[in-house]
């Protein structure tokens, strides 16, 4: 049973006339008339009576008529989805992220692509920045969102707006009330660190921030995320030197104080697999492009 005999059926069970259904179709009558008779030897059964006066159903006829419905509907939806995957308004997407990536401008940038691409859903991965970069390599996420300032040469990058570090100390702290710091003021401060091994990008950077300034710190701790640095400084557990955005976490026990003389950025970016682009990626990455042109807007306003 093809498809097109479906359809040349379904017409004609409306039309009940070889020559209204042959227009509907575009066709010439022969050819219905040839894939009616096929479909009929296929099934073995007589779907229409025909005499010079009208075209009717026979009881297999309608039920057939019945059936043939329900699989050009499912027929016409399953390629409306194909196509709609396609042209990127339906699927999934699967998003990597660390955690402090919530409070930079990954949420807008989800926002703004789901806004415009509803029937796509945005799934997000909370991952260490080495394990979304394996992930990517391995094709299990579409993109991330990571703590670095490279990556490796067979992906392609966007990098984020650039994120000053500031000093995150014990609401309790004797310097918590000052409205800036320079780095030697926190010379003989017990430190608590971002793990090197889940994100060597973080780590190494504040450690150029100390050697910059002659300054061995002396580390205490070694945290796993950003929000586990500023929770075990909320403890009293040491003090810390964390990107700026992170104070939109607004975590009790802490507070964040400028650093006058600290030039040093915090770099993340977004990445992914350029040969494999599907529509729906595409247009979560013009999101995400629009998204930070407006943000570069707002700052230079």
């Amino acid at each position: 049973m093809r498809l097109h005999q479906l359809r040349y059926f379904a017409v004609l069970a409306e039309e009940l006339h070889f020559g209204r259904a042959a227009q509907r179709l575009a066709i010439t009558q022969p050819p219905l008339s040839g894939a009616i008779k096929a479909l009929e030897n296929e099934l073995g059964v007589a779907l229409f009576t025909r005499d010079s006066k009208r075209v009717s159903l026979t009881p297999a006829g309608l039920a057939l008529r019945t059936e043939a419905q329900q699989i050009l509907e499912h027929v016409d939806r399953a390629a409306a989805s194909v196509r709609a995957v396609a042209d990127g308004l339906r699927g999934r997407l699967e998003i990597g992220a660390t955690g402090s990536m919530l409070y930079r401008e990954l949420p807008a940038i989800v926002r703004r692509f789901q806004a415009a691409t509803p029937g796509v859903e945005v799934l997000l991965r909370e991952l260490s920045t080495g394990q979304q970069i394996d992930e990517l390599l391995r094709g299990r996420l579409d993109a991330i969102f990571a703590n670095a300032g490279t990556v490796p040469p067979q992906l392609a990058m966007l990098p984020l707006a650039a994120d000053h570090f500031v000093c995150c100390l014990p609401k309790a702290h004797p310097m918590a009330a000052n409205r800036s710091l320079r780095l030697a003021q926190l010379a003989d401060e017990p430190f608590v660190m971002f793990a090197r091994e889940v994100a060597p990008a973080n780590h190494d950077n504040v450690l150029a921030v100390f050697s910059q300034a002659g300054i061995h710190p002396r580390l205490v701790h070694a945290a796993r995320q950003w929000l586990t640095v500023i929770a075990m400084v909320a403890h009293g557990l040491g003090v810390a030197l964390v990107p700026s955005s992170l104070a939109r976490s607004r975590m009790d026990g802490v507070v964040f104080v400028p650093l006058a003389d600290l030039q040093t950025r915090s770099t993340a970016l977004l990445a992914w697999r350029p040969p494999v682009v599907s529509a729906a990626l595409a247009s979560f990455l013009e999101a995400a492009r629009a998204e930070l042109a407006a943000g570069d807007t707002a700052i230079g306003s």
